[in-house]
């Protein structure tokens, strides 16, 4: 499918999204440009967004694929494409794929995740497919024994392994401990998170001719989203033009950004999907350009929508939720979602504001409630933290006024993303 001019789309999911047309009810019959639209409300759209009574598609549900976009047990999150959406995803991804550094030939594991709606592995497998250039896939996963991956990475002197940052590192630890090393690995694509550079002495032990380069920025919600520029910088991408348009918007104005060095939430218009159309979408992440006319960008970490511990998606209203269920006293007054770094490892810390005049008596327990609802409603976390790859979630109580607000408005910092991003 084409590239759609924005006045047609606006046209298309006005008429066939009830979702849309109740945003877009207070605007002019015809839109010519995208900041003439709201942001799209995260809350409201996922509410809309269900597998039963939905009214963000623009038609039934008949054909496509439906992958799990995140969410809770109790409030999973779930996104579709056509057949003909998906393979211009894929198609566009792959093309990424060769500026991030594949080569005619390469051999590539993918040790992504599958099963369950998770869409990496199928996603990656598929980009790799429809790259410009040949390459041998193998679709090994990344609940693969170590072990077993160790011996087909060098049966098959694979050449490019990927897989989310937290996998290759677990990959690397167990080269380490078994004193190996994969020599004829070239490329360690990462996705799904963050490198930390704490974590490049233990990738360059067990892969020591390995470059680490990101395999690119997209996500299964708001589709594509920047391709891996190369240099030192991995967390530098651009815009997927003309799939996509992406706006860096100031997070107290939602006035766009553009200038070199602006920081400020990410959102994204996919010119393309129409069943579950996205437009000027929070995609979650916060982003600085660093050429505004190349399209160049430099992902910071997570925005107000959600934070992401390891390889863990935790949205921040999912987590609000979970902490009301629990809390049923009502003690707890204000909330913030830390996400840190310490011991090579990210944790979430929830910082929890309990009034001035409660008596502190019973916390502990009510932590302990607290910590067992959300790794309930998103198990997950806990199997990531059981594995030692990420840290268990702590509570931290503050009174209501340690709790973090923006210097210059006074409101309340819903997520603080205090890992080191340089």
């Amino acid at each position: 499918m084409p590239v759609q001019p924005l006045p047609e789309l606006i046209r298309f999911v006005r008429h066939h999204s009830p979702f849309y047309r109740d945003l877009y009810a207070g605007l002019p019959h015809r839109v010519e440009e995208l900041t003439d639209l709201p942001v799209v409300p995260h809350e409201a759209f996922w509410r809309a967004n269900t597998p039963r009574n939905n009214s963000l598609l623009t038609g039934p549900l008949d054909e496509a694929v439906v992958f799990k976009s995140g969410g809770t047990t109790g409030a999973p999150k779930f996104s579709v494409y056509t057949r003909e959406e998906w393979r211009e995803f894929t198609a566009a991804f792959g093309s990424g794929l060769v500026e991030a550094g594949l080569r005619p030939g390469h051999r590539v594991a993918d040790l992504f995740y599958a099963g369950e709606l998770y869409a990496s592995f199928t996603f990656i497998l598929d980009s790799l497919h429809r790259a410009p250039v040949a390459n041998v896939r193998l679709p090994i996963g990344g609940a693969a024994p170590l072990a077993s991956t160790v011996q087909t990475l060098d049966e098959f002197d694979v050449e490019v392994v990927a897989g989310t940052t937290t996998t290759l590192c677990a990959l690397a630890d167990h080269l380490v401990r078994e004193g190996r090393q994969l020599s004829g690995v070239q490329i360690l694509f990462f996705g799904g998170e963050g490198l930390h550079e704490d974590q490049r002495p233990l990738l360059h032990k067990a892969f020591p001719q390995a470059q680490a380069r990101s395999i690119g920025y997209a996500a299964v919600d708001s589709g594509l989203l920047g391709r891996a520029v190369p240099g030192a910088d991995p967390r530098v991408h651009q815009a997927f033009t003309p799939h996509t348009v992406v706006e860096i918007l100031d997070e107290q104005t939602g006035e766009p950004l553009v200038r070199n060095g602006a920081a400020g939430r990410v959102v994204v218009t996919d010119l393309r999907r129409r069943l579950m159309p996205i437009v000027r979408y929070p995609v979650g992440d916060r982003a600085e350009w660093t050429d505004v006319a190349a399209g160049h960008f430099r992902i910071l970490g997570r925005a107000e929508e959600g934070v992401r511990i390891g390889a863990v998606s935790l949205y921040t209203q999912d987590v609000h939720d979970l902490v009301r269920a629990a809390d049923v006293a009502g003690r707890v007054s204000g909330m913030q979602l830390v996400a840190r770094r310490w011991d090579g490892r990210d944790g979430l810390v929830l910082r929890l504001a309990v009034d001035e005049d409660r008596p502190a008596g019973g916390l502990a327990d009510l932590a302990d409630a607290i910590t067992k609802e959300v790794l309930a409603a998103r198990p997950m976390y806990a199997a990531e933290a059981a594995d030692g790859r990420i840290h268990p979630i702590a509570v931290e109580w503050v009174r209501h006024g340690g709790l973090v607000v923006n210097s210059r408005t006074g409101k309340l910092i819903r997520v603080l993303d205090e890992r080191p991003h340089s």
